[in-house]
């Protein structure tokens, strides 16, 4: 993995989303953005993370954040994981990999002490001007939305 630095700019991106509806970064121009790029729709950790986003979504969305959630997974598997869980946020999808290489969170995983090429569970934090303010790359599915809650409102005050 080669992350992003804190103060960089965030690479600008256009992806389609669960709906079918292009999504720029430059859309949410003035507002904070939170990526968070995850393995896989419909397993376990991704489950937890996307269900404690959506159970958290109006404390973020008073602090002026967007939640974007990605993965390579494409958009009709996207369609489904947010139906099935009420996520009221934007997942796009990224079956190219341009987002994840981007972003600098394809890299190589172990599973079982097999090798394989994955995206790793990371989120970025982009201020209102497209910088990003914070990168979370230790994720604990159950406990991420939680985490970053607190460092935005200590942020705040």
């Amino acid at each position: 993995m080669n992350l992003l630095a804190v103060g960089t700019e965030a690479p600008h991106f256009k992806a389609i989303n669960q709906d079918g509806k292009t999504i720029a970064l430059s859309d949410f121009k003035g507002k904070k953005v939170l990526l968070y790029f995850y393995p896989r729709d419909n397993t376990p950790g991704c489950t937890k993370e996307a269900c404690a986003f959506r159970d958290h979504v109006s404390a973020f969305q008073q602090l002026n954040v967007e939640i974007l959630g990605v993965s390579i997974d494409d958009e009709k598997s996207h369609q489904s994981f947010a139906k099935k869980y009420d996520l009221p946020f934007a997942l796009l999808a990224d079956p190219e990999k341009s987002l994840v290489q981007a972003y600098g969170v394809w890299g190589e995983k172990s599973l079982y002490g097999k090798k394989y090429m994955g995206t790793h569970r990371v989120t970025y934090l982009i201020d209102e001007s497209g910088r990003i303010a914070a990168v979370f790359p230790k994720v604990k599915p159950e406990k991420h939305a939680a985490e970053i809650l607190a460092v935005l409102q200590e942020k705040a005050t």
